[in-house]
């Protein structure tokens, strides 16, 4: 079936090439639609930072991971560097590079001097509405999709990322992301779709031609007749009071408990504030060892996690992932090596930006299990 779309807005026509991004038949597609149509206008599903990525290969030579790890970054770099792995294990197979589809359009806008319209929301402000919208639940699955997904190792054949393109299949998966992750469909999908809209709507000129996503064309067929608003759209909403508080309430029961145990019996005051120190000192060393860091990250780890754990305003993987960049010190060639590297396990570990990022996260996150699992048995040591 055709993947073009032709829609009329007041006085203006659209024509929408719906793309599989990884597909070698869309970049020819768009190229030949917009040759074909000369537009006024030539929008793109991209950000200003997608923008940026695509037209700059040097991109990553030129990433400050220390001022990543300090503007608190690490995670949503880890989860882009992830979701683009699957991407660039798809376009290895077309022999393309990912988004060669959008440099296509990017290209015929200054050969046919049309304007070009980054027309999708900024990627950080998508995540983080997506985010902080989801249930501590949908969560949880849905972080545990995204790490699965570094294990997947199935390649798709052209036909398949051709059949990702029609528009039943689509609507169909669509259908059940709505049903499993109503949140996330909000976020990724209807939230997007009204913005790609609002710019489409507004793009100069009386012809536009707007190259994206296949999955975008449904909802754009639906909205285009109605004038769009977009305020609160680029909205990062605050992280849950709920969570602000457990954070905070944790380390208080932790310090109560301890406070309860030297006034019951200084033995076991020392006692139990051994086991904090060595149950989340421990926890952390063993993250930061599985992620292969430094010894000294590791030593580092151990003394830090305690005290971090009662002060949830920094965590130990911002400490560590510092140590650990310091000591490394990342070359270029790990950062010319990062869309490689990520295709598969072993190259998470191997690459040093990664590795650092895997401290943080592992460092982290084995420190909170230990706060939980060290919390619960000084309870039951004070009890007994």
């Amino acid at each position: 079936m055709s993947n073009i779309t032709r829609l009329t807005y007041l006085n203006k026509e659209i024509v929408l090439i719906g793309t599989a991004h990884v597909s070698a038949t869309s970049v020819l597609e768009v190229r030949e639609t917009i040759l074909a149509e000369s537009p006024d206008s030539i929008c793109v599903e991209l950000d200003q930072a997608r923008y940026d990525s695509i037209t700059n290969p040097n991109r990553w030579q030129e990433m400050d991971i220390k001022q990543i790890i300090k503007e608190k970054k690490v995670v949503y770099l880890l989860v882009n560097l992830i979701l683009s792995s699957f991407q660039n294990k798809l376009a290895q197979n077309e022999n393309i590079k990912p988004g060669q589809e959008m440099l296509e359009g990017i290209n015929l806008s200054k050969e046919l001097n049309a304007s070009l319209v980054l027309a999708d929301r900024d990627i950080r402000t998508t995540f983080l509405r997506t985010y902080r919208l989801l249930s501590f639940w949908e969560k949880t699955k849905l972080i545990s999709s995204i790490v699965f997904s570094v294990f997947d190792t199935t390649e798709l054949a052209s036909e398949e990322i051709e059949k990702m393109k029609e528009q039943d299949s689509l609507e169909q998966a669509i259908s059940e992301i709505s049903g499993n992750y109503p949140n996330i469909k909000k976020t990724l999908v209807d939230e997007r779709d009204q913005y790609l809209t609002y710019k489409i709507q507004n793009a100069p000129g009386n012809k536009v031609v707007a190259v994206l996503g296949a999955a975008h064309t449904i909802g754009i067929r639906k909205l285009i007749d109605t004038p769009q608003k977009i305020e609160g759209l680029d909205v990062i909403p605050p992280s849950s009071k709920i969570g602000r508080i457990i954070a905070w309430l944790i380390p208080i029961i932790i310090l109560s408990l301890l406070i309860m145990s030297f006034i019951k019996s200084p033995t076991l005051g020392y006692q139990q504030l051994l086991t904090w120190i060595l149950w989340n000192g421990g926890a952390a060393a063993i993250g930061c060892l599985l992620a292969l860091a430094h010894p000294l990250t590791i030593l580092s780890a151990f003394f830090i996690a305690p005290l971090t754990s009662l002060a949830p305003v920094v965590g130990v993987g911002w400490f560590t992932a510092l140590l650990e960049a310091a000591l490394i010190k990342p070359q270029v060639k790990d950062f010319e090596n990062l869309s490689l590297d990520t295709q598969n396990l072993k190259g998470y570990f191997k690459n040093k930006v990664t590795r650092i990022f895997l401290i943080f996260l592992f460092s982290n996150l084995f420190s909170s299990i230990a706060t939980f699992t060290s919390g619960f048995n000084i309870l039951g040591q004070l009890i007994r």
